[in-house]
């Protein structure tokens, strides 16, 4: 029996493991549906969709040249009607927009702005900073204070 890629053919679930499931398609063929090819949802134990012994069917995603087998449930099951396809937007740049130089962005007062915000900064900063050192200091045995 010659298996080619994108045939639907019956098979029986021969063996269960955690990445997913291998299917039993006669002929002495073996092949294996990934746990993400098994339903149209997530599937966090394949143990709660498939057992040994169930009938599927299946449809051949790929074969291999050493003879593995990629096998699709998900394939082989109707979209649900709600479920609408994904549509990847295409990626279009926007048109260049004029800029405004004749003022500066943000504040007017510009530069000296700046320069209060940063001096502000860094006086919060080392306020903060003091205040940890102080902090921690008593935590780890005062000043100098190394241990043997």
């Amino acid at each position: 029996m010659s298996i080619e890629v994108g045939a639907k053919l019956q098979g029986k679930v021969s063996g269960i493991t955690n990445f997913g499931a291998f299917i039993d398609l006669g002929g002495g063929k073996t092949g294996l549906v990934h746990i993400s090819e098994v339903s149209n949802g997530y599937v966090k134990d394949i143990h709660d969709v498939l057992t040994v012994g169930d009938e599927v069917t299946v449809k051949v995603t790929s074969v291999g040249n050493d003879g593995k087998i990629g096998l699709s449930i998900r394939q082989t099951q109707e979209q649900p009607a709600d479920a609408k396809p994904e549509v990847k937007k295409e990626f279009r740049p926007r048109p260049p927009q004029k800029k405004n130089f004749s003022k500066p962005a943000g504040n007017s007062g510009g530069k000296d702005d700046f320069d209060t915000l940063m001096s502000s900064f860094l006086k919060d900063s080392d306020d903060r900073l003091s205040s940890l050192r102080r902090n921690t200091e008593g935590k780890r045995g005062g000043r100098g204070g190394r241990r043997n």
